[in-house]
């Protein structure tokens, strides 16, 4: 099929080249002109694609990228992965909206139209079809067909590959929802169909706000833990040998990325506005989630005054700044907050991250340097924020003279675990 997939970043570029795989003829459709440059030049900016993988569909002509829309013209289907962000609280759709719209001037009868981008339960029948009907002058359910289909990406999953991981599908009726499974099924190993797609968005919130409300609970626990001395670590781990009824989650100075911190929020600022009611433990997990950076930056001040120092000029390494481990994006990491803080109160901050490509890394605003041992050993303290393979953590032990261990990584009288 002629295939469009709208945003090219790290849900769709991944979507475009496994679509290309496969035997279809797919449209990488991007409005970052840049992007679009280095996608042409075979230069792969997302982890889990390959640029070998990138350059051979290139090669065969399976694969094009542009950012020009008349291009899209005649695509049988089209996918929308474009980024949903939150502004003061809100969801910010207008990505989507701008998007349809641009599938909408190129729609053809018979064609579909996907949308993975993660929103709150409604938007594809109330948002993205009304626009679509609107600048194509055709009829969805009739002229066209339209669903919804989460995505699922976990960058850096090794158990869990791409066309690995179950994937949710919908539409806005049966033949919608037939042309939508039908596509998937050649994609991904498992499809698993639902009756509309409200509950589809509603599923995507679901696993979301699972993860960010049970991080949130450990994390206050970690907090509390340390004061009653209790190595929550330890307690962690002695709860999870219990064979059903507990899943694994474990503390750290914040979460990050392009779902945790936003995505349940949908959630709540949609039940908010429908139901006039507030989504109590959102709303008190991010509380909680966005002051972990407080905490650790609390904890390292107690430290250092057991040591007769200041925050104030003191020399902080702080290592491993992505929101996730072995990740190369900074998006909403914690890092950022907990530097910021530093440095507000006089701390001389530096930091290392052997996986940021140089130049990602202006939201920071602090120096870069390599986790080698002289940084280590000249640093007053250290705080391993992410514990990246690529980090030497005996050398870290041997050679800082304080660590604050947010991951529990590291041992030894010098360390000190969240």
């Amino acid at each position: 099929m002629e295939v469009v997939v709208a945003g090219q970043g790290y849900v769709g570029l991944p979507l475009a080249v496994r679509a290309a795989e496969v035997g279809h003829r797919v449209v990488g459709y991007d409005v970052d002109t840049d992007r679009i440059k280095r996608l042409i030049a075979g230069d792969s900016y997302v982890e889990d694609v390959a640029s070998s993988r990138l350059r051979a569909v290139l090669d065969t002509g399976a694969y094009s990228a542009t950012a020009d829309a008349a291009a899209l013209a005649g695509f049988d289907i089209a996918v929308i992965t474009v980024p949903t962000p939150l502004r003061d609280g809100v969801p910010d759709l207008t990505y989507i909206e701008s998007c349809a719209r641009t599938l909408g001037e190129n729609l053809r009868p018979g064609a579909t139209v996907v949308l993975e981008s993660t929103t709150y339960p409604g938007t594809t029948e109330e948002l993205l079809l009304p626009i679509l009907e609107k600048t194509s002058g055709l009829k969805g359910g009739v002229d066209f067909l339209a669903g919804f289909s989460p995505e699922r990406i976990a960058p850096g999953n090794k158990r869990w590959s791409f066309d690995g991981t179950p994937k949710l599908v919908s539409g806005i009726d049966a033949e919608s929802l037939d042309a939508i499974k039908g596509f998937y099924d050649g994609i991904f190993q498992t499809t698993v169909p639902v009756s509309g797609t409200k509950v589809a968005e509603m599923a995507k919130l679901i696993e979301n706000v699972f993860r960010f409300v049970n991080i949130s609970l450990v994390n206050e626990m970690a907090t509390l833990a340390a004061p009653l001395g209790v190595n929550i670590w330890e307690a962690i781990d002695a709860a999870a040998t219990k064979p059903f009824g507990f899943t694994r989650f474990t503390p750290g100075p914040g979460v990050g990325g392009h779902c945790l911190p936003v995505d349940p929020l949908f959630l709540s600022w949609k039940v908010q506005q429908e139901l006039g009611v507030p989504f109590r433990f959102v709303e008190l997990a991010d509380d909680v989630n966005r002051h972990m950076p407080d905490y650790v930056v609390r904890r390292l001040v107690e430290a250092l005054d057991k040591r007769r120092m200041t925050i104030n000029g003191s020399r902080i390494l702080l290592l491993g700044l992505t929101y996730k481990y072995n990740a190369t994006d900074l998006r909403n990491s914690p890092s950022a907050r907990v530097a910021g803080l530093l440095i507000n109160l006089g701390a001389e901050v530096r930091g290392a991250d052997p996986n940021i490509p140089e130049g990602d890394d202006t939201e920071l605003n602090v120096p870069r340097v390599d986790a080698s041992a002289e940084e280590v050993a000249a640093a007053d303290a250290v705080v391993l924020l992410m514990d990246h393979a690529r980090f030497d953590l005996p050398m870290i032990e041997k050679y800082a003279t304080y660590v604050l261990d947010c991951r529990n990584r590291l041992s030894g009288p010098n360390v000190e675990t969240l």
